[in-house]
């Protein structure tokens, strides 16, 4: 009864209520949105709402179930859980495709998403490795065992294809940046390969975040660039092939300057960091172009749209365009509760309102207030988890909890981002809110493990 009083005493309630709120505002959101005035209780299970809250009480039964779970035990199975989701993730690929993507196992008449349910499996297998680093003592080896912990579901699930759960999974690159655990010792063996060159150290650890950007803005113009040809003189090269011959001018460019105002000493190395650079932005270009030629003819297309390579707004781009007149729509103090118009499943005018869209009925019902209310939420919600990450005395403890909310930063700012034309239409749900069993259970299950975590964090040694 003392441990039970403890677990209570040490819960995070502001994290806990928060939580707690923002699944009755999703609950009632659904309910709103997919209202029928012929099965117009809650628990209707012929409705979408009624289902709902079948996976809401699951998903509470599941917290509850791991909250009488020592927390130890997450960090001692991590292996075979994340084990147990890599085949789930294999034996999904066999089954019947749904919206062209065999993302779904059969369970009941219902189906079970288990790429969310790999979320949690590599956020507790990757804090239990590189909790048991030593991360000042960096090796190759420590970086390709992380890399492959994220990799490994990573292709399984871009075999489905799921895009949106894909990009969720660079989220853990960050978790390992904020551990200490970057590329520098792969990078490091590159530039020491080469004659006369011996360094100890590089910047790129402690400048991951603008290379980030910097990639980002380099396979942005990659494809901005995937119609336009380059002439150069008698070379004429186009897409990915161009990028690379402005990036060979800019290196040449680069190297002279350093030769007319560097010392001579600085020569070689400068040399050897500008032709590492220009092989790395080249094999980035051409793995943007690669990948994006590899894609499926509607993702591509969901690209171009986002880019402003092509437009389309009363076809493949119908349902950004309505989205964002849906948000639109709600004004300042929005239509009110059960009156959203634009994105009802009843108008249709926003297809998957109740699901990747769920966003824009709320947003038409309450308005700009409302959505304030929302996105403080959700950013009290990020800024408690950091907090709470903070204060662990176990570094596995820290990283899950740097993970959790990675993960769900990432689904929170692309969710509504693409809601309102700021994002790529890519189909992830928004935590707590979107329909789906297989998302309410992820994420809540999710949140319970971080909370058991934090209840018990002063019964555990660093």
């Amino acid at each position: 009864m003392r441990k039970n009083d403890s677990i209570i005493a040490q819960l995070d309630w502001p994290l806990f209520i928060t939580f707690i709120v923002l699944l009755a505002f999703g609950v009632s959101t659904v309910y709103s949105v997919a209202y029928n005035p012929e099965h117009p209780n809650i628990f209707s299970f012929e409705e979408k709402y009624g289902k709902q809250m079948m996976w809401l009480g699951v998903a509470l039964f599941l917290g509850l179930i791991v909250f009488l779970i020592d927390s130890d035990i997450y960090r001692k199975f991590a292996f075979p859980i994340y084990g147990f989701t890599l085949v789930l993730l294999v034996i999904v690929l066999f089954m019947p495709a749904i919206n062209g993507a065999h993302a779904w196992i059969g369970v009941a008449g219902m189906g079970i998403q288990p790429a969310e349910f790999s979320k949690i499996a590599t956020g507790l297998l990757l804090a239990k490795y590189i909790s048991e680093l030593s991360v000042k003592q960096q090796t190759i080896s420590n970086v390709v065992g992380a890399s492959m912990i994220l990799l490994v579901p990573m292709a399984l699930i871009l075999k489905q294809p799921d895009a949106g759960t894909f990009v969720v999974f660079t989220s853990f690159l960050f978790v390992m940046y904020r551990e200490g655990l970057t590329f520098d010792p792969i990078i490091l063996s590159v530039i020491n390969s080469f004659p006369g060159i011996k360094m100890k150290q590089t910047w790129v650890g402690s400048h991951f975040i603008p290379i980030l950007f910097v990639a980002v803005i380099l396979s942005v113009v990659t494809l901005l660039l995937s119609n336009v040809e380059i002439n150069l003189f008698f070379f004429k090269a186009s897409g990915y092939m161009g990028v690379i011959v402005t990036l060979i001018i800019l290196a040449l460019v680069a190297y002279l300057f350093v030769r007319q105002f560097g010392s001579k000493r600085d020569h070689s190395r400068a040399g050897v960091i500008i032709l590492i650079g220009l092989i790395l932005g080249s094999a980035l270009s051409f793995s943007v172009g690669a990948s994006f030629s590899s894609l499926a003819p509607h993702q591509k297309v969901r690209i171009e749209l986002f880019l402003g390579l092509k437009e389309d707004p009363n076809g493949e781009d119908y349902n950004r365009n309505r989205a964002m007149a849906a948000v639109g729509s709600g004004g300042l103090t929005g239509k009110g509760y059960n009156k959203a118009s634009v994105s009802s499943v009843e108008s249709n005018h926003v297809p998957e309102s109740e699901t990747d869209f769920i966003f824009c009925p709320y947003a038409e019902e309450w308005g700009f207030i409302g959505v304030a209310v929302l996105i403080s939420l959700y950013m009290f919600m990020l800024l408690r988890i950091i907090k709470i990450a903070e204060r662990q005395r176990a570094a596995f403890n820290r990283i899950y909890a740097y993970c959790v909310a990675m993960i769900l930063f990432y689904h929170f700012a692309i969710n509504i981002g693409m809601d309102i034309g700021l994002a790529p239409v890519i189909g992830i749900p928004l935590p707590f809110f979107s329909y789906g069993g297989s998302s309410m259970m992820s994420f809540s299950v999710m949140m319970f493990i971080l909370l058991k975590l934090d209840s018990q964090r002063k019964d555990v040694l660093r």
